[in-house]
């Protein structure tokens, strides 16, 4: 199914790296016109839900359909890693979306982005684990080392709290309430962004569980994309929100930025 030699893959990580720092630089002059952020100059819009499915589901079904296609697919290691990185992508593709409350819109082009990202990061993450990943590396020991363990601990921590906080946010209004609210609880009492930390938190523990370039590549992904839009939203809550001057409260990593 890939037939690209480990060296071409390590060079399009390489170029990945480069284009996520672009992202990272340029998100800080230009907002992604999305949730509370939503803007009509980024062209035709959809269904805030139908946009989310749309854009999340690529790299569930890219990855599915590199397990499936692997020779390694039973491999109790290979296919652990699987379960989790496809629980996350079931929970924000096919759970999250159905949660929404409010009737808001997605750019087109924000989620046509969202899919052409998707799908190479499912391409990446299933590249390596089923095909590229030396033979001998996600073997039953791998489970047992100091990476795997940590790793997994991390990720699941990061999990939950991306959950906890989504719910913490979708409760924020009462039914037909439509004013904007300073989310607290959880990591809320520590930073404005805590769904943005968690998710950040999951990519970085599932970097050190597969301790590959690959997930180093997805995690420096998402700091590139969160950590600029939670520069945003925090500039945004200041403006919303007085309290904001008495609180000591961080954009996106507790006591530090």
């Amino acid at each position: 199914m890939v037939t690209i030699t480990l060296t071409e893959f390590n060079i399009f990580l390489g170029i990945m790296c480069i284009i996520a720092a672009i992202v990272f630089i340029a998100l800080y002059f230009v907002d992604a016109g999305y949730g509370i952020m939503y803007n009509k100059k980024w062209g035709p819009s959809v269904n805030n839900r139908t946009g989310w499915i749309l854009m999340e589901a690529p790299v569930f079904i890219v990855m599915l359909v590199c397990w499936w296609f692997s020779d390694r697919k039973f491999e109790i290691t290979p296919l652990i890693i699987f379960l989790l990185f496809q629980a996350h992508y079931f929970q924000r593709s096919f759970i999250f979306p159905f949660l929404f409350k409010s009737k808001s819109k997605m750019p087109l082009s924000i989620m046509m982005m969202g899919v052409i990202f998707n799908t190479l990061n499912g391409l990446i993450q299933g590249g390596w684990i089923f095909y590229l990943s030396p033979e001998n590396r996600y073997t039953t020991e791998w489970l047992h080392t100091p990476q795997f363990i940590l790793g997994t601990i991390i990720f699941l921590c990061g999990m939950f709290i991306n959950i906890q906080s989504d719910y913490i946010v979708r409760h924020l209004r009462k039914p037909g309430d439509t004013n904007h609210y300073l989310p607290k609880g959880g990591m809320f009492n520590y930073v404005t962004s805590a769904n943005y930390f968690g998710e950040l938190v999951e990519w970085i523990g599932f970097a050190i569980l597969t301790w590959s370039w690959a997930g180093a590549v997805f995690a420096i992904w998402t700091f590139a994309n969160l950590v600029p839009r939670a520069n945003t939203i925090y500039k945004k809550y200041q403006k919303m929100f007085p309290e904001m001057e008495h609180l000591k409260l961080k954009r996106v990593i507790p006591f530090i930025y």
